[in-house]
């Protein structure tokens, strides 16, 4: 990791969660900050540069959809670990997609979330600059930049969220390997649950509106019937 002491902001408008939090954050060594409101949480990111943030979804003054989509706007690579009390599919799935990289429901075990906490961070540095292997690799017209966050195809830059240029690293670093629906989720969350599948299907689908000529037949991302999904060799 690039720093001694990671600082973690915890944008959470329940009293007795922040103190739950804080607690067994810094008992583990972090740096904590705190905001009750999301329009506070994000002046509190502009200025103090978190390494990893924690958000519920209900907060006064800003959401935490729209701090989450206002975050990657502007500073779009920090890890984003979602702490909320909406536990449906759909929830997790928009969660995801909107550009958070991990997504807990309430209640929850605080040394789980300090486990997820240390994967987020551990993730987001063996992807960044602490990587010494090669930090971009190409297949076919799309090429993936781990250093600079990019996603082009044939040149031309492609947007993706966070989860998807996850998916897009692990695939393109090996082209022609099948990776379980397990697999694909550990690498990106470091766990893997039954509810996650349908959130997988649905990213792997705006993948392919993404990157594919023709959705309907792929030329690069193909699903392994019975295994998973891979890359194709091209």
């Amino acid at each position: 990791m690039s720093k001694e002491k990671n600082r973690i902001l915890i944008a959470e408008d329940d009293k007795d969660i922040l103190s739950l939090l804080r607690l067994y954050l810094e008992k583990d060594g972090f740096d904590v900050l705190f905001a009750e409101d999301g329009i506070v949480a994000f002046d509190m990111i502009e200025q103090e540069e978190p390494d990893l943030i924690i958000s519920d979804i209900m907060m006064p003054g800003m959401n935490g959809y729209d701090l989450i989509q206002k975050i990657r706007k502007s500073r779009n690579n920090v890890p984003i670990i979602i702490l909320s009390a909406k536990n449906q599919d759909n929830d997790k799935i928009l969660g995801l997609d909107i550009g958070a990289d991990d997504y807990m429901t309430k209640p929850f075990n605080p040394l789980e979330l300090v486990a997820h906490v240390k994967a987020a961070l551990r993730r987001f540095y063996s992807l960044g600059s602490g990587e010494t292997a090669a930090t971009s690799y190409k297949v076919g017209e799309l090429e993936i930049d781990i250093e600079r966050v990019r996603f082009t195809k044939k040149g031309e830059e492609i947007s993706l969220t966070p989860f998807e240029f996850k998916i897009m690293t692990l695939l393109m670093k090996n082209p022609g390997r099948v990776f379980t629906k397990v697999q694909i989720y550990e690498y990106i969350s470091g766990e893997y649950y039954e509810t996650d599948e349908n959130a997988l299907m649905v990213h792997m689908s705006k993948l392919r509106d993404k990157i594919e000529d023709d959705r309907n037949e792929p030329k690069y991302i193909k699903t392994i019937r019975g295994l998973g999904y891979k890359i194709e060799k091209i």
